[in-house]
């Protein structure tokens, strides 16, 4: 890899899934970068420099993929880690944030008591398309009085103009479409 970019390695290993899960649709799949070592160890390498300078205490990653990499960068990091997921699927008293697909609503739900007032976060998930979860994410974040230093993707599908919705916010990627 040391002619490539980080970039282009992890693009060579990203697969790309035409027409699923519907017509129409090109699926960017990391199960590859999951299943081989290098590119995984890349793929958190990468995220982690991207993070090396925020000051922050905690990682929020999104259901299910963010969960993969969320765990490892909080690992790695020294940093807490919490989990937001779909509605119904975490044990303890929520709080919940609604927001609008292109195709409909959907909600999140995170631990009433993950986050503390004041307490600097980073927001992680592996793909950012319209960023409608990111920015409920951030919603969730700040209505327990966090405090969103950043948001980081592994991919960015930027055609879709996902970052506009997250314009108050720093938003970092690794791979770009």
């Amino acid at each position: 890899m040391a002619q490539q970019t980080v970039e282009a390695y992890l693009k060579e290993k990203i697969r790309d899934l035409p027409d699923w899960p519907v017509e129409g649709v090109l699926f960017r799949d990391i199960t590859p970068v999951l299943e081989d070592p290098e590119a995984f160890k890349t793929a958190i390498d990468s995220l982690s420099e991207l993070m090396k300078d925020l000051d922050f205490s905690k990682i929020v990653a999104v259901e299910s993929r963010g969960f993969i990499f969320g765990g490892a960068l909080a690992h790695k990091m020294g940093k807490g880690f919490v989990i937001v997921r779909k509605p119904g699927k975490l044990p303890c008293e929520t709080i919940a944030h609604s927001y609008e697909l292109e195709y409909g609503k959907d909600t999140l739900e995170m631990h009433n008591d993950s986050i503390k007032p004041g307490e600097k976060v980073v927001i992680l998930d592996d793909l950012i398309a319209t960023g409608g979860s990111a920015k409920a994410t951030a919603m969730l974040v700040e209505k327990l009085g966090g405090k969103v230093e950043a948001i980081v993707f592994l991919i960015e599908l930027e055609f879709l103009k996902g970052k506009e919705k997250l314009k108050e916010y720093d938003v970092f990627s690794v791979v770009k479409y």
